[in-house]
C-alpha cells in the first residue's frame, strides 16, 4: 500500500500542473514584474511634461527687431526734404538791357547768402544805384550812394573757392585793402583777371547779357535787381 500511495501521490502532482509550494492564486503575477496590457481603470490621464517657456531676453530681442523694421519702413515712407538748388538766378535790369547772373550758393555759401539777402531785401533797388566804376576790364556797382565809398552795414569774411576763377563774365565782391571788408559792392569782369584769384570772392557768373555789360558806361543806373529763379 505504501508503494501504491507513492505512485498516486506522484500522479497527483502531474495532474495539477504545479507543486504545493506554489500557492499563487490563478491570474496573479510575480512580484516586481511590470504590468502589461491596458492601464488599470481609475488611474486618470498621464501627466504631460511642462511646456518649454521662451526666455525673456529672447522676447526682448524679437520685439526690438520688429520695432526696428517698423521704424525703417516709416523712415523710407517719410518724404525727403527738398534739395537745395546748386544755383540761383539774379537779373539786373538797366536802361541798356538785362544782365542775368548765375549765383553759386553751394560753392560760396557765405558770399552768396550775403548777396541774395541784399537782393531779396531790395537793397539794390534805389534810384542812386549806378555803375560808379567802369574801366576797360571791369564794371562795378552796389553802392547806394553812387560814389564807390558806401555799402551795406554788414561785412563778410573773405571766401575763396578754387573752382571759381576771375575770368571774363565772372562776378566777385569788391572790398577795401582789408580782405574781410566786403559788404554790398560787386564787380563784373569784361576780361580775364587771374591776378585777382585767391584775393577776391568770386560767387557768380553772367549767363546772359554780356553784350549789355560791354555797353555799360559810368553812371548808368540800375533800375531793379531781383531773384528770378
Amino acid at each position: 500500500m505504501a508503494k501504491g500511495q507513492s505512485k498516486k501521490g506522484s500522479g497527483g502532482q502531474k495532474a495539477g500542473g504545479r507543486g504545493a509550494a506554489d500557492s499563487r492564486p490563478a491570474g496573479s503575477r510575480p512580484a516586481g514584474s511590470r504590468p502589461t496590457g491596458p492601464r488599470p481603470p481609475g488611474r486618470g490621464p498621464e501627466r504631460r511634461p511642462p511646456a518649454r517657456q521662451t526666455p525673456a531676453w529672447l522676447l526682448v530681442v524679437i520685439a526690438l527687431i520688429i520695432l526696428g523694421g517698423v521704424g525703417t519702413v516709416v523712415m523710407l515712407n517719410r518724404p525727403k526734404p527738398a534739395a537745395q538748388p546748386d544755383t540761383k538766378q539774379v537779373t539786373i535790369e538797366t536802361a541798356k538791357g538785362n544782365i542775368v547772373l548765375e549765383v553759386y550758393p553751394k560753392l560760396m555759401p557765405v558770399t552768396s547768402k550775403n548777396f541774395l539777402d541784399l537782393v531779396q531785401s531790395g537793397f539794390y533797388n534805389v534810384p542812386t544805384m549806378t555803375f560808379h566804376r567802369v574801366e576797360g576790364w571791369v564794371i562795378q556797382t552796389g553802392d547806394p550812394t553812387g560814389t564807390g565809398g558806401g555799402g551795406s552795414s554788414k561785412t563778410i569774411k573773405l571766401e575763396v573757392n578754387p573752382q571759381l576763377k576771375n575770368l571774363r563774365g565772372m562776378v566777385g565782391m569788391a572790398r577795401s585793402s582789408d580782405p574781410n571788408s566786403a559788404t554790398s559792392q560787386f564787380y563784373i569782369l569784361k576780361t580775364d583777371a587771374s591776378w585777382l584769384d585767391g584775393q577776391y570772392a568770386v560767387f557768380a557768373k553772367v549767363i546772359q547779357g554780356m553784350d549789355v555789360v560791354d555797353k555799360i558806361a559810368a553812371k548808368d543806373r540800375i533800375t531793379k535787381v531781383s531773384i528770378t529763379k
